[in-house]
């Protein structure tokens, strides 16, 4: 069995863009196999009516929270696990990597226990109502339930991207995600013998599915990779581990749970104008995911790619995935408005025949998606900013960006205008914040890295 060292990639010589390209496109498929869970989900439920499809809109936010505060864990595995390989720490790669799974496993309890005592007056408070809080509570009991195996394999998957290997778990996600397509329609409508589920039946796919993916990951990480150490004298370092995981992942957590909440607003903004409103806001959540799976895959494959560059101090390295990484959000997101504005209605109807439901989600593909461009510029350099160690810097844009603009803008919009008014509201916000973090983080990185690169 090679050890650890041998088994990782350097990133830190040879081509960037090869490098990026090997790290990105299977974690493009890895992540569209993650969103395919929901999407999947959203298409089998869709069959159970209009009540239905806005019942699994309202845990989005909600499902989405929790898988913010593991995503935070996530990029901060990477981040601080890259950092220790481009130094060449081994003996730290493999403590960190077993404290991470720790943790991950702690914030994953914390997550269900909050989840289940407070699930009910929150989807009230969102605006559900005594047709949909009974098929909400339904899905959300299991999926809370289930927390643990759908958070853990993320972190498992974080410590093989830190050593370059994209590879095996993108494989792991597909893999899973072609069992939760195939659990979908068996639990839901009670196909094969099994009993007609419906919405416990697509959360209980979902959990099995992810059972499935953690006992992979794990082989993987302990037996093949032998990236896991029991020895108690690492245990004891624990403490020191967890301060260095949370303090990437607290505010890279809290940028992840501020979406799903400003989502929530938007959501109970909507209900006021019915459950065809909430369900086309739903399509459009799962449709914009789907469609920027690309730039979530360059985001989350440059992350290591930077993290080993920068602690080997290899800082023109950092600038030119930087570069390329930008360049390339740029191109996708005005190709992915092209699509989603020429067959907006198109789009719609697959998701919902109902009239008003199609009409309000091209009316949002239409307003929206050409904002996307400067938009997307503000992910792309939070996630640089996480993997060199800057996560209040994200953090900041993030804040401002939703609590501060989105959320005013959102509420003006509906109170004067309506669906249109909300929907203008987030156009507005990628817009104006897109530019000005741009220049912002531009000059912020340059100055940053030079002062960093004549200290070293």
């Amino acid at each position: 069995m090679k050890s650890l060292s041998a088994q990782k990639i350097d990133l830190t010589t040879g081509s960037v863009t090869r490098h990026l390209l090997r790290l990105a496109v299977p974690m493009t498929w890895g992540i569209m196999a993650i969103i395919s869970f929901q999407l999947v989900d959203m298409l089998y439920i869709s069959m159970l009516g209009t009540e239905a499809l806005a019942a699994i809109t309202f845990t989005f936010p909600v499902t989405y929270t929790v898988f913010s505060l593991i995503m935070g864990m996530t990029v901060a595995t990477s981040s601080v696990v890259a950092r220790e390989i481009g130094k060449g720490s081994w003996p730290r790669v493999r403590r960190l990597t077993t404290h991470a799974l720790l943790l991950a496993v702690m914030i994953g309890l914390g997550a269900a226990v909050l989840g289940l005592i407070f699930m009910k007056p929150i989807f009230r408070a969102m605006g559900a109502d005594e047709q949909t809080l009974p098929m909400i509570t339904d899905y959300m009991v299991i999926w809370f339930l289930g927390s643990i195996f759908v958070n853990t394999p993320m972190v498992g998957n974080a410590t093989m991207r830190a050593a370059g290997d994209a590879f095996l778990p993108a494989i792991i996600m597909t893999v899973v995600a072609v069992v939760n397509a195939i659990l979908d329609p068996i639990m839901i409508f009670g196909l094969l013998g099994f009993p007609r589920m419906e919405m416990q039946g697509a959360a209980l796919a979902t959990v099995i599915s992810n059972v499935c993916a953690m006992a992979a990951g794990l082989y993987v990480i302990g037996v093949r990779k032998k990236m896991l150490t029991f020895n108690r004298r690492h245990f004891r370092l624990f403490g020191d581990s967890a301060k260095r995981f949370l303090s990437i992942a607290i505010p890279v957590g809290i940028s992840g749970i501020i979406q799903p909440v400003v989502n929530a607003v938007l959501i109970a903004l909507l209900a006021v104008y019915g459950h065809g409103a909430v369900a086309a806001f739903g399509v459009v959540s799962r449709v914009e995911a789907f469609a920027f799976v690309v730039i979530m895959g360059v985001a989350v494959g440059m992350g290591p790619i930077i993290g080993q560059n920068y602690g080997a101090a290899k800082f023109e390295r950092v600038h030119e995935v930087l570069r390329k990484a930008i360049s390339f959000s740029v191109l996708w997101s005005v190709f992915v408005a092209l699509v989603l504005s020429v067959f907006a209605t198109k789009i719609a109807g697959v998701f919902s025949d109902e009239p008003e439901v199609i009409k309000i989600t091209a009316l949002f593909f239409v307003m929206v998606s050409f904002t996307y461009v400067f938009g997307n510029l503000v992910q792309g350099w939070g996630s640089a900013f996480n993997a060199m160690g800057y996560p209040k810097r994200s953090l900041m844009m993030i804040v401002i960006r939703l609590v501060v603009v989105n959320i005013p803008l959102a509420f003006v919009g509906a109170h004067f205008y309506g669906v249109i008014g909300i929907f203008a509201s987030i156009a507005a916000t990628n817009l104006l914040t897109g530019i000005v973090f741009h220049l912002m983080s531009r000059r912020f990185c340059r100055t940053k890295i030079m002062r960093v690169e004549t200290a070293v």
